[in-house]
């Protein structure tokens, strides 16, 4: 769709556009409203979970933190109640599983007696870690730039200054960048990209209308950081994206967070609001998209799809996005974490930024979740082990047998690797990657089989379908391990890195390429689990 043809079906009135889903007549009706044909309004409200099923209220996460913790008993007992359930992905509340998504609202800790207390009504299943404004935090043990902890800037309590802003102003693109580049910042989402990298060749652009885009898509089991960062320092956030706007000349923002983030919305449009009213950020327009399900949302080029009103299927590159990017021009993308280090890196140097690294330059959020006593975000210098990030988080729940290091994509290690470093170098030494940094502990009482087949089950939910080689192989490795679980004959796994192979090379985006990782990583570390 064009940029007008999206904008229409956002303001459809009624219940059409109240988040109802994909009802029947819907895309008709859509179709006689708007233009847009009715096939493509079908096609779209079919690709994202929350639409496609709207008569799904309760969604049980099956994430591997929270199967862990007991998911599939919890989903089991709500159908068995009569709640309109369903299992879905990671709802980025690994820290307190059970999570549970009443309707769009995530809630915390979610377990047999919550179940029952709802008496089978969808509307009255709730948490008791929601506050008496509907909010819940989870733990974080982290700093700011000023020293001090983020967990006293609460919702409502911005300490916002504008200093670095303020800098930003007083500087040329290129001092912006370079003072970046000094930084050695690295996209805090996954890649690891360069962050100044993407900046100046935004910069280099003929261009003379560009965007600056926020991925708050945040889905890869094990990480929740983005959402901690949104709920407590928003300000920090908005600050990021108005410096990179500066630098390259943009003057509209789009920030996509994910549809299962009803309070990191509200409380990102309360942020916007009071900077609006302040006139903080003059000439610079901020804008708030809902996504509606779909992790693969997450990787850029999808997520500019999402936001152009289409399914959210990967473009192929190049061109890149700072080349040709939302609705064809010029666009900088990124993820949460990587836009928060920005206000920082501008008022106290880059240099500053790069020191405070052990292996790799800055500090890294860190998630934690599973088997530990303390499972939550915390905030250290890049390059630390795994026994130092457990030690903060209270120590281990049992003894350790396997850890994922960066998410679902970054596969599993084995306890012997808990000294290596956590930083992107050291991890892809042993064919693993930092990611996300959504750090998974599993003590001795998992099946890393099983574990590993949860796992699995994600990326084939996920995989959008574009690419056959992701389509089929997901689908293809995780029925070969079913075959091997019930017959246990070895040959039922003799493809799976073949398959993998073809998967790697065929695929258009990232899920294709390390949808593989888990069951080729378990194979590795783990042989016991498969003979």
């Amino acid at each position: 769709m064009k940029k007008s043809d999206s904008s229409k079906i956002a303001s459809v009135p009624g219940k059409l556009a109240d988040r109802g889903g994909l009802l029947t007549g819907v895309a008709k009706q859509v179709s006689e409203d708007t233009g847009v044909p009715a096939a493509e309004v079908y096609g779209v409200g079919s690709f994202f979970h929350l639409l496609s099923r709207s008569d799904a209220k309760v969604r049980v996460c099956q994430g591997l933190s929270c199967w862990m913790a007991g998911s599939d008993e919890v989903l089991s007992q709500a159908l068995d109640l009569g709640l309109p359930a369903e299992g879905c992905s990671c709802l980025a509340a690994c820290d307190q599983p059970v999570a549970v998504l009443r309707d769009r609202l995530v809630l915390p800790s979610v377990g047999s007696r919550e179940i029952k207390q709802s008496g089978g009504d969808w509307k009255k299943l709730t948490s008791d870690f929601l506050n008496e404004e509907g909010v819940w935090f989870g733990h974080v043990d982290s700093f700011d730039d000023s020293g001090q902890n983020l967990a006293v800037h609460l919702h409502g309590n911005m300490d916002f200054s504008g200093e670095a802003y303020q800098r930003a102003l007083e500087l040329s693109s290129d001092d912006i960048i370079a003072e970046l580049e000094t930084s050695g910042l690295q996209g805090r989402g996954g890649a690891g990209f360069p962050a100044a990298r993407k900046w100046r060749s935004l910069c280099d652009q003929d261009k003379q209308t560009c965007y600056v885009v926020l991925n708050a898509d945040e889905g890869e089991p094990g990480t929740f950081k983005d959402r901690e960062i949104i709920m407590r320092r928003p300000d920090k956030v908005l600050e990021g994206l108005a410096i990179a706007a500066l630098a390259v000349g943009a003057k509209e923002v789009y920030c996509y967070l994910r549809g299962e983030f009803e309070l990191p919305i509200k409380i990102l449009k309360n942020a916007i609001d009071e900077f609006e009213r302040n006139d903080c950020f003059p000439g610079l327009s901020f804008h708030i998209h809902e996504g509606h399900g779909a992790y693969i949302c997450g990787e850029e080029t999808a997520l500019l799809e999402a936001l152009e009103g289409k399914r959210g299927l990967p473009r192929l590159k190049p061109p890149f996005p700072t080349e040709v990017g939302l609705w064809g021009k010029p666009t900088l993308i990124h993820n949460v974490e990587t836009i928060a280090c920005v206000p920082a890196i501008i008022r106290s140097g880059g240099n500053w930024f790069r020191d405070l690294g052990i292996t790799g330059a800055g500090t890294k959020i860190y998630c934690i979740s599973g088997h530990v006593n303390k499972p939550g975000v915390y905030e250290m210098p890049l390059g630390i082990t795994l026994d130092e990030l457990v030690e903060k988080a209270g120590g281990y729940v049992g003894e350790l047998k396997a850890f994922s290091p960066g998410g679902a994509s970054s596969g599993f290690l084995p306890a012997s690797e808990r000294s290596r470093p956590l930083d992107w170098k050291s991890l892809g030494e042993v064919g693993s990657s930092l990611g996300s940094a959504g750090v998974v502990v599993l003590n001795k009482n998992v099946s890393i089989r099983d574990a590993t087949r949860e796992t699995m089950v994600f990326f084939e939910n996920e995989s959008c379908g574009q690419c056959a080689p992701c389509r089929i192989g997901t689908r293809y490795q995780r029925e070969s391990l079913d075959r091997y679980i019930s017959s246990k004959e070895a040959s039922d796994l003799s493809l799976v890195e073949d398959i993998a192979w073809e998967m790697e090379q065929g695929s258009i985006c990232g899920l294709g390429h390390t949808a593989s990782v888990p069951l080729l990583s378990a194979r590795k570390w783990f042989p016991e689990a498969f003979e």
